[in-house]
């Protein structure tokens, strides 16, 4: 059984580090805080958080320690995440601290937050990271775009708004 909590205005830091977990999800990439901080499209995942409409949770182990987390979060057409779909559709963000992967940590903080119910969720999902691809289409997303080495992720109908000449 995973311990959830909502994650709140004192989660920032927690953030960075998952969003470093989340790039580094191979354990290869040697990106640290510092990148995330300094990097215009990874710190936008963090940045101002909670900004109004945010909204995420956090797993934690039987001690109360962070061990992952799930967050949704709107982008503007002017700053899309790597997930982008639409500025009406929020971007999914998930990590899980390596030393706690493969417990199913994961699947209750996605479950979490698709129980909130949004009409539509993207995400992004590299190649190669064929666990998380696995549990997001288990869960219903289907692929939509590309981006660079990654996957662009849909669950659901976004509400887009109708052409004028349409």
């Amino acid at each position: 059984m995973v311990n959830l909590r909502p994650a709140g205005p004192t989660d920032t830091d927690l953030l960075v580090d998952l969003v470093v977990a989340a790039v580094d999800w191979s354990g290869g990439t040697g990106i640290g805080r510092a990148d995330v901080l300094d990097d215009d499209h990874l710190v936008r995942y963090v940045e101002g958080w909670p900004r109004a409409g945010d909204r995420g949770v956090v797993a934690v182990d039987a001690q109360g320690v962070p061990i992952g987390g799930a967050w949704l979060r709107m982008f503007p057409p002017s700053r899309p995440g790597y997930g982008y779909v639409a500025a009406t559709v929020p971007e999914l963000s998930l990590a899980v601290l390596a030393s706690a992967r493969g417990q199913g940590v994961g699947s209750a903080l996605l479950d979490a937050c698709l129980a909130a119910d949004p009409t539509a969720v993207s995400l992004s999902v590299e190649d190669g990271n064929d666990r998380a691809r696995a549990m997001y289409l288990r869960r219903g997303f289907t692929e939509v775009g590309r981006v660079g080495r990654s996957d662009v992720l849909l669950r659901g109908t976004p509400d887009l708004p109708q052409r004028a000449d349409g």
